[in-house]
């Protein structure tokens, strides 16, 4: 935990959890007491509890932001898939046109033709 001469505006995020989690359960009077002995104000604890809580509903909101997104991504992915499937099958198609007509014009004894 840092020492009460420091700023506490630059106290890393972890010392800040920390001191919400040591003072969760205390009383107003020992809040009190333990932002005393370090150089807070029980207001400075009571709004990185507040910024603790908004975190915690915004990763709940990020989570289901991910899980619409992965969704909406896997959709496509079929989508693109398929697509690509339906290509491939009119590549084969095509070559294999090109080459029966190449056979075909080898047979009959016919010049290429340039297209």
């Amino acid at each position: 935990m840092p020492h009460s001469g420091k700023n506490t505006d630059d106290w890393p995020v972890e010392a800040c959890f920390a001191a919400v989690m040591e003072t969760a359960s205390l009383s107003e009077v020992e809040l009190s007491e333990y932002c005393r002995q370090r150089g807070l104000y029980p207001e400075q604890i009571k709004q990185w509890k507040a910024d603790c809580m908004a975190a915690m509903q915004g990763s709940k909101v990020s989570a289901a932001e991910l899980k619409r997104q992965r969704s909406a991504d896997q959709k496509k992915i079929r989508a693109l898939e398929k697509e690509l499937r339906r290509k491939d099958k009119a590549l084969a198609e095509t070559a294999a046109l090109l080459v029966m007509r190449k056979k075909l014009n080898a047979l009959y004894g016919l010049e290429e033709e340039d297209d």
